[in-house]
C-alpha cells in the first residue's frame, strides 16, 4: 500500500543511493544559491553527533514518531540527513514530523527536497499538497494533489486528499466528484463518507448529506454516549422518553438546540444531557422536560439520539423546513450583573468582540485571527469594545494592556447563561465563528460574523445573511486568508452603525444591522 502522509517509512525501506558526483546545479544548491527552475529546498541538516550510527538515528527516529513525540523525531531524522543527505524517505519523515507540529513552511521545504531527490513520487506529492493546504496556498495544493492522482489513479487516499483541497478552495462539486471516486476505491473509508458529507451540506444537498454525516460515529472520535440505550431512527416517538445527546462543540449544540420543539411537538418527552456550562442557560428552556448531567443516570429513556443527526431524522434543509432558533431564557442573575458591570459605558455603543475559538478545533486557525485585528474597530468613534473572549486566547488581552480600550468583560462569564446576559445588552456583537455566534444568534442579538474563505456550512454561499440566524449578518472572505478586506468592510459598516445608534438612544429609529 502507498504511504500517506504520516506515515513514517519503514524501516525496511531500500537504503539511500550512493551520492552522485556533483554537478554546477547540485554544488548551487549546497552553497544556498537560487537555481532557476528549481524546487524550492528543505532545511539544511546539521552536523551529526561524531561516530553516530545511521541505522540507529533512522530507527530512533521512526520509533519517536509513532509514538508523537515529534521534537524527539525532528532531532533524530536531521542527525541522520546529515550522514546521508540523499535519502527521499527520510526529508519526507521529517516533513511529516514538521507538519504535525504545525511548522507546515518546514515541513513544505522538506517534502521538496524529497522530490528534487526522487520527482514525481505520488506519496511525496500527496504530502506536499496537504502542506501547501496548510499554509493556505491553494491553488497549488490543488495542483499538486492532480500530480499526485496523476501518479497513483487507483489510490484512494489521493483522491481523498484532492476531494479536501478542493473544498478548502470553496469548489465543492469538484471536491465532491474527487471524493466519490475515492470511496468507489475504497468503499469501507468512513473519513471518506465524512469529508464527503460535508462538501454535499456545502452544496446543500442536505438529504444525502446527512445521511453521509452519520459516518461521524464510525471514525473513532466521538465517544458513544449512553451505549446501553437504543438509538432512535425516527420512529413514532409519541408518549416516549427521547434522552438527546450533545455530541460535538458548544457552537453545534446551541444551533441544534432548534429541533427539540419539534420533537415535543411529536409526542416525546425530551430529556437533554447537557454540560455544566450551558446548565443556568437552559434550565428553565420550556422546550425540555428534564435536564440530565453528563454524569447522571438517565433513568431508562425508550431512546437516545445525537444532537447532530435530529437534522437528518427530521428531514430539515435550510429553506421552509427549517425551525426557527427556540426561545433562551436568561437568568434574571445574570442580566443584573452584566447590566451593571455595562453601566459606566452607557453612553457609548457597546460592541461585544471574540477572536478566537475553541483552540483545540483543529480549524481554528483559519478562523480565528489575533486581537490586534480588532482594534482598528475602536477607532470608530462612539464606540466601546467589549471582551467576551474565553479561554486561553483571552491572555492576548491580559499580556498587551489593551484595557480601557477594551473592556475585559470574560472574567465575569462563569458560563452561557452570563455570556447570553451580555449578549442581550450589548448592542451588537462582532466576531470569528464561533459558540458565541450561535449563542448571539439564537437570542436574536444583532452579531457579526468575520468569516474565513469556506466557513462552516450553515453559512454556505455567498451571501451576507443566513436562514439559520436572522439576526447575523456575514462578512466574507474574498479570498483564503484575506482578513483585510473583511475588517475593512466591518469598520466602515460599524461607522455607520453606530452613527444610528447614537440616533436611536436620542430618540431616532433603530439602526438596520
Amino acid at each position: 500500500m502507498a504511504r500517506r502522509d504520516g506515515e513514517p517509512a519503514r524501516p525496511g525501506a531500500a537504503p539511500p543511493k550512493p551520492a552522485a558526483r556533483p554537478t554546477p546545479r547540485s554544488a548551487a544548491k549546497a552553497a544556498g544559491k537560487a537555481v532557476a527552475g528549481a524546487p524550492a529546498p528543505g532545511p539544511a541538516p546539521v552536523p551529526a553527533p561524531a561516530g553516530a550510527d545511521p541505522e540507529r538515528l533512522r530507527a530512533e527516529g521512526l520509533a519517536a514518531q509513532r509514538r508523537g513525540e515529534l521534537g524527539l523525531a525532528v532531532e533524530r531524522y536531521r542527525d541522520y540527513l546529515a550522514l546521508r543527505p540523499d535519502e527521499a524517505g527520510i526529508w519526507s519523515n521529517l516533513g511529516v514530523a514538521y507538519r504535525r507540529a504545525g511548522r507546515f513552511a518546514l515541513a513544505v521545504g522538506c517534502y521538496r527536497r524529497a522530490l528534487d531527490l526522487q520527482p514525481g513520487d505520488g506519496s511525496f506529492l500527496g504530502n506536499l499538497g496537504n502542506a501547501l493546504k496548510d499554509l493556505g496556498r491553494l491553488d497549488e495544493a490543488v495542483a499538486t494533489h492532480r500530480r499526485a492522482v496523476a501518479a497513483r489513479p487507483q489510490d484512494a487516499g489521493s483522491w481523498h486528499n484532492l476531494g479536501i483541497a478542493l473544498r478548502e478552495a470553496g469548489r465543492f462539486a469538484e471536491s465532491l466528484q474527487a471524493l466519490e471516486r475515492a470511496l468507489q476505491l475504497d468503499p469501507k473509508a468512513r473519513r471518506i463518507d465524512w469529508d464527503r458529507a460535508i462538501s454535499l451540506l456545502q452544496l446543500g444537498r442536505f438529504e444525502e448529506g446527512w445521511k453521509a454525516y452519520e459516518a461521524r460515529w464510525l471514525l473513532g472520535e466521538l465517544p458513544d454516549r449512553r451505549p446501553e440505550l437504543p438509538r432512535w431512527r425516527g420512529e413514532d416517538p409519541l408518549g416516549t422518553r427521547l434522552l438527546v445527546l450533545p455530541e460535538q462543540g458548544f457552537g453545534d449544540t446551541l444551533l441544534a438546540l432548534r429541533f427539540l420543539p419539534r420533537l415535543r411537538e411529536l409526542g416525546a418527552e425530551v430529556w437533554l444531557e447537557c454540560k455544566a456550562e450551558l446548565w443556568r442557560l437552559l434550565q428553565g428552556a420550556p422546550f425540555v422536560d428534564r435536564l440530565v448531567r453528563v454524569d447522571e443516570p438517565a433513568l431508562e429513556p425508550r431512546w437516545r439520539v445525537s444532537m447532530m443527526s435530529l437534522p437528518g431524522l427530521l428531514e430539515v434543509d435550510d429553506g421552509a423546513r427549517l425551525p426557527p432558533p427556540p426561545p433562551l431564557t436568561v437568568p434574571r442573575a445574570a442580566e443584573a450583573k452584566v447590566e451593571r458591570l455595562l453601566k459606566p459605558f452607557a453612553g457609548r455603543v457597546t460592541v461585544g468582540i471574540v477572536w478566537s475559538g475553541s483552540v483545540t478545533f483543529k480549524n481554528n486557525r483559519n478562523r480565528a485571527v489575533p486581537l490586534e485585528r480588532f482594534y482598528e474597530l475602536a477607532e470608530v468613534p462612539g464606540v466601546q469594545l467589549v471582551s467576551l473572549q474565553k479561554g486561553e486566547p483571552e491572555q492576548q488581552l491580559k499580556r498587551q494592556r489593551a484595557e480601557p480600550l477594551v473592556f475585559d468583560l470574560a472574567p465575569h462569564l462563569a458560563d452561557f447563561a452570563d455570556t447570553a446576559a451580555a449578549c442581550r445588552q450589548l448592542d451588537l456583537v462582532i466576531m470569528t465563528d464561533s459558540a458565541v455566534a450561535h449563542l448571539a444568534g439564537s437570542l436574536g442579538t444583532p452579531v457579526w460574523n468575520l468569516l474565513n474563505f469556506v466557513p462552516y456550512w450553515p453559512y454556505r454561499g455567498q451571501a451576507a445573511t443566513t436562514p439559520w440566524y436572522p439576526s447575523m449578518r456575514l462578512f466574507r472572505q474574498p479570498a483564503p486568508g484575506a482578513w483585510d478586506e473583511v475588517f475593512r468592510q466591518a469598520k466602515a459598516a460599524l461607522a455607520e452603525f453606530a452613527e444610528h445608534k447614537r440616533l436611536e438612544k436620542a430618540g431616532g429609529q433603530r439602526p438596520e444591522v
